[in-house]
């Protein structure tokens, strides 16, 4: 008999990973452990309260917290209640928040207010005509209800209390407490679960996560049940992940590295999820050792903060068996290192947000050279081109605009039909804004953002081949470029490094490094040594803030 179909909606895969790996742990948040039939039983409850606060299927719902049990159960529910689910990013200001949430038209918001000292809601109300003793729902109409997430209760439909389940916050008046939340629908019938559920349909939107913004206003992406799952089936072949491994999720999961890469793929592997609000070394490190973790993705700034921590002896790290990363620059030194010291895989990949996280990946038995200096080869089922300004394919090693087409593709931006035109033509190529090259075993080599290349009088100039040369030193640890003006030339580059452990950084010898290696218009006319580079959320370097320093 031959194997059914896969589910291509969420609540289907839910409903299978209980069925088939019913006992097996899906997550850990500090004390609280759920087994995937747990899981999706929690998820059932908070289905019924959405369906009992009037949530239809398409309604927009803000999750605005950190990594924990309850906005994984949240944003499984949101989905599997046929809503749409809106990640608001934690290093949020309330007006960037309630730009979102407006934009989104979001009828629901769940929150863990007080996380990192912040009170989420003070901020949204700040600035809004709403009087101080009120949500900030006056000043967004659609908004029929908040959530908190950081009050007393596990999340059990029985409401007892659970270890680990609050954060230290308190019940707002006005605001449901997520206890409370809980008990709203506890009356319904478990049947009227089963049918909205089955209701859901491969091709309904499933999630909307805007972009950094980085070029302009963030715009909203909308993709659906089945491009995500057919995207992270594709990248879970690729990376080799199984239900076997226990996967540390240090990535925000309001970003696709962290909630589609992260959650949506454990779900799909059964893998046990362990997740952490904010990664710190040592409490990873701890993690590492005490939950056996054997996978361990995030950008390339953790695993040299891994590498360099001083205490890094002291923890059994012998279980970690794949690290997944992605960059501009990922050094080739940094993937020697990590494969000598803690990982036997190394992998990297690229995708965008508009593609559903993942365009191309690499394979396990990749060489250091091709996981550092190229982001693999497009997953199954997607097609990656390289063009001039006219669109043209450009052959391997010419560089151009990197353009995708396949089922991970987006539907289009949210109420901007002209920014989705302008992203994605009428033969389905999504123009990445990337631009970059394929080397002759059809690898995809980054050469940089479009908007990150300046113009050294006349020569257009890429960040990453520089940075790739600056890191190679033994003295540097991280490295970003940025182009800064320059009255003859137009523009020059400057780059910021940080510094290994115990090594010297000499400006003066790093630019000789650089002079050795790079054509005379290439080579940055000043490198300013830094104790840290800024990062943003998704612990990506903020060349803005580099730009304005």
């Amino acid at each position: 008999m031959s194997e059914p179909e896969p589910p291509l909606t969420i609540p289907g895969a839910l409903d299978l990973a209980a069925a088939r790996a019913p006992d097996r742990e899906a997550l850990v948040d500090d004390d609280v452990r759920l087994s995937w039939r747990e899981l999706r039983d929690q998820v059932r409850a908070a289905v019924k309260s959405l369906i009992a606060l009037g949530t239809r299927p398409g309604d927009r719902i803000a999750v605005w917290a950190p990594n924990g049990h309850r906005w994984v159960v949240a944003a499984l529910a949101v989905t599997s209640a046929g809503a749409v689910l809106v990640p608001v990013n934690t290093r949020y200001k309330g007006g960037e928040a309630r730009g979102l949430l407006e934009r989104g038209a979001a009828r629901l918001l769940f929150v863990e207010n007080g996380f990192l000292g912040k009170d989420y809601l003070a901020m949204l109300r700040d600035g809004a005509e709403a009087p101080e003793e009120t949500l900030p729902v006056p000043s967004l109409p659609g908004l029929a209800a908040v959530v908190t997430l950081d009050g007393d209760g596990d999340g059990d439909e029985d409401g007892e209390d659970g270890a680990g389940g609050a954060r230290g916050g308190e019940d707002r008046p006005g605001t449901l407490p997520w206890r409370d939340f809980l008990a709203y629908g506890a009356h319904l019938p478990d049947d009227e679960v089963t049918v909205r559920t089955a209701s859901v349909r491969p091709d309904d939107p499933s999630d909307l996560l805007f972009t950094s913004g980085t070029t302009g206003r963030p715009k909203g992406a909308l993709t659906t049940h089945r491009q995500n799952l057919t995207t992270y089936r594709a990248w879970s072949a690729r990376t080799g992940v199984t239900g076997d491994d226990r996967y540390l999720i240090l990535n925000p999961l309001f970003h696709c590295f962290g909630y589609k890469a992260g959650v949506l793929a454990c779900l799909l592997r059964r893998t046990t999820m362990v997740l952490q609000p904010v990664f710190d070394v040592n409490r990873a490190l701890r993690a590492v050792e005490t939950e056996r973790i054997s996978v361990l993705p995030g950008p390339p700034t953790i695993y040299t903060e891994l590498l360099d921590a001083p205490d890094r002896s002291l923890f059994d790290l012998s279980s970690l068996r794949l690290a997944v990363t992605g960059a501009a620059v990922v050094p080739v030194a940094l993937v020697r290192r990590m494969r000598a010291e803690l990982f036997p895989e190394v992998l990297t990949a690229y995708g965008l947000t508009e593609s559903c996280g993942t365009v191309s990946v690499c394979s396990a038995d990749d060489d250091a050279e091709t996981v550092a200096l190229t982001a693999g080869r497009p997953i199954d089922g997607v097609e990656v081109r390289v063009t001039d300004g006219d669109r043209r394919p450009l052959p391997a090693g010419q560089d151009g605009e990197i353009l995708v087409r396949g089922y991970n593709v987006m539907l289009g931006y949210l109420d901007d039909p002209a920014a989705s035109a302008a992203a994605v033509d009428a033969d389905g190529w999504l123009a990445t804004g990337d631009v970059g090259h394929f080397d002759p075993r059809g690898n995809l080599v980054l050469t940089g953002r479009s908007k990150d290349m300046f113009v050294v009088g006349g020569f257009n100039v890429y960040p990453a081949e520089i940075e790739q040369v600056l890191t190679g030193h033994d003295a540097v640890s991280e490295a970003a470029v940025i182009g800064i003006p320059d009255p003859r030339l137009g523009e020059v580059g400057r780059a910021y490094v940080t510094a290994r452990p115990g090594a010297g950084s000499d400006p003066g010898v790093l630019l000789d490094w650089c002079r050795e290696r790079l054509a005379n218009f290439k080579v940055p006319r000043e490198v300013v040594v830094l104790g840290a580079l800024p990062r943003n959320a998704a612990g990506k370097v903020d060349k803005a803030a580099l730009r304005t320093d």
